[in-house]
Parts: C-alpha cells; sequence; structure tokens
C-alpha cells in the first residue's frame, strides 16, 4: 500500500472517529490491506494526534482474549496507542462515562500495568513484572466504527485498535515479594463482570495469553519488530485485554468489576 492510499485510510478513519461514524471496513475496498498496512495507517493517525496535541500515556493490547478468536474473526492480539485524553483515572474504585462519543460501544474488564521501565522481550512472566510499578483494575470502552462489529485483524488494528476510552481502578503499587505473587495468582485468579445487580460473565487471567503479564511482553516483541514505533518505556500504561467477552453498553446501566484472589480493588463504572 503506497503512502498516498494511507494518508486517505487514515483521514477516512479519523473522520469516523471524531464525527461518531461508521464505514465499511476498509477490506471491502481494498481486500489485500494486511496488518503492516494496518500498523502503517495506525502510525500515520499517531502522529496526526499528536500534532494536533493529543498526548500518547501508553498502549492497549486487543484480542489477547484467545477465547474471542474465532468470534471476531480474528488470529492475533493487537495494540493501539492510548492519549491522555481517553484514558481516566478512577482512584475511589468509581467512574462516570458518557457513552454518546463512541460508536457501538462495549466493556471489557481488564488488567492494567504502570510502568517503571522497558518491558523485556524474553523472559518469564515474574521477569516481565520486573518492569511494573503498580497495578490495577482497568475498564475499556471499545468501540467499532464497522457495522455489526464485523472486520478483519487489518481493519480493526488501524481503526485505533477499537479503542474508546479507559478507565484505571485504584492502583496497587508493587515491590518484589509482590510481584512474585502476582507471577504466580495472575494466570489463575477469576474475575466477575456484574451488569446492576447480575454476574453476566466471569475471566480467568490464563484467558489473556496465559497471563496478563506474558500479554506484556508479546507486545514488548511485536514493538521490537516494528523500527517505526518507540519501545515500551517507565510511565507508560499499558491495558493487557478483556479477561471476559466484551459486552455491549447503553446508558443507564451501572457495571462492577470484582477481580477475586488476585487481591486488586474492583471498578464500578456508571454509564450515562
Amino acid at each position: 500500500m503506497n503512502q498516498n492510499q494511507i494518508i486517505n485510510l487514515a483521514d477516512r478513519l479519523i473522520a469516523a472517529y471524531d464525527n461518531v461514524q461508521m464505514l465499511e471496513p476498509i477490506t471491502a475496498s481494498f481486500p489485500e490491506f494486511n496488518v503492516t498496512d494496518a500498523y502503517a495507517v495506525l502510525h500515520e493517525i499517531n502522529a496526526r494526534r499528536e500534532a494536533s496535541g493529543w498526548r500518547p500515556v501508553g498502549r492497549k493490547i486487543g484480542f489477547t482474549n484467545r477465547t474471542l478468536w474465532t468470534r471476531y474473526a480474528v488470529d492475533r492480539p493487537i495494540w493501539a496507542h492510548i492519549y491522555s485524553r481517553t484514558v481516566h483515572r478512577a482512584s475511589d474504585g468509581s467512574a462516570e462515562v458518557a457513552l454518546d462519543k463512541f460508536v457501538q460501544p462495549r466493556i471489557e474488564p481488564e488488567v492494567v500495568f504502570g510502568l517503571r521501565g522497558p518491558a523485556p522481550v524474553v523472559g518469564n512472566a515474574r521477569d516481565m513484572l520486573g518492569a511494573v510499578e503498580w497495578i490495577a483494575a482497568g475498564f475499556e470502552i471499545v468501540q467499532s466504527h464497522f457495522p455489526d462489529w464485523k472486520f478483519t485483524a487489518a481493519d480493526c488494528t488501524a481503526a485505533f485498535g477499537l479503542h474508546g476510552c479507559l478507565v484505571v481502578g485504584p492502583i496497587v503499587p508493587l515491590d518484589d515479594p509482590a510481584r512474585d505473587r502476582f507471577a504466580a495468582i495472575l494466570p489463575t485468579f477469576e474475575a466477575a463482570l456484574h451488569r446492576d445487580s447480575e454476574i453476566v460473565d466471569r475471566g480467568r487471567g490464563s484467558n489473556v495469553l496465559d497471563s496478563p503479564a506474558l500479554a506484556l511482553q508479546h507486545l514488548a516483541q511485536v514493538l521490537a519488530s516494528q523500527p517505526q514505533e518507540p519501545p515500551l518505556a517507565a510511565g507508560e500504561i499499558v491495558t493487557t485485554g478483556t479477561l471476559t467477552n466484551a459486552w455491549p453498553v447503553v446508558p443507564g446501566t451501572r457495571w462492577r468489576s470484582d477481580y477475586g484472589q488476585l487481591g486488586v480493588p474492583g471498578l464500578e463504572l456508571h454509564l450515562k
């Protein structure tokens, strides 16, 4: 795909995002459009966003939950930038989010890391947590500009990695004993997702590439293969992918997460 096509696709996707509109999948017009092309479009979009004052504060990883690959017809995880204006802190464990700026929004409970240094590309889960300063529960509101959530991995990668916003709950700082504990429990803990008064889904940490810590490693490895992108660095926020299915959301509902044995405070989100 040539640079003019990349620029034109970035124009279309930014317009769809900013105007809260849907558009047909890119692959409907360009069947040859692939994930490499998609990251070139994403790179162009990020350059435009930064030029207009958006400040990247980290990355989101999507489709790390392999139980969802068949449902959404994807075959790999994806990543995208997250920004100061799309990340919200809920230090008391509760937040409100308006849905009118999102297209076909869905909610995902995730494990979020704050980095204290570069993430290694090799090693085990404990090695990965050596790069982590804090851990928190998160709710990502994802969105699809493509009708009925029908797309390829290339389509959704280019479309901001489906990112809408991220709400980060109370952080739990990590020391070395805590890193040992989390390395052991991240694959096995079970999270519950509540809508109003009912539990609608449950998911284990192992759903996320066997552990959210290993999802972080996957991201570090992908970035190492993309010389146009900066590697992970201290101060970045990384959200590691949904533990459960992504659930459609509407205004007037209240969602809550419970991270059980993980020992991380859950979140309550009021949708308007």
